[in-house]
């Protein structure tokens, strides 16, 4: 394999890892979301309850 697809294959999986790596944490927007879906389940569960 020549130098340079042994840098491009470095190169990705640097990439790749550094991709993994920064999904670990969640973001306050991420949270945020979290928060939004968990109350929209929540008065959709009502409204069903209500509705029986």
């Amino acid at each position: 394999m020549s130098n340079l697809k042994k840098i491009i294959m470095l190169m990705a999986a640097v990439l790749f890892a550094a991709g993994l790596f920064a999904c670990e944490e969640k973001g306050t927007a991420e949270k945020a979301g979290e928060k939004v879906d968990t109350f929209i389940e929540d008065v959709k569960d009502k409204v069903e309850d209500a509705n029986k």
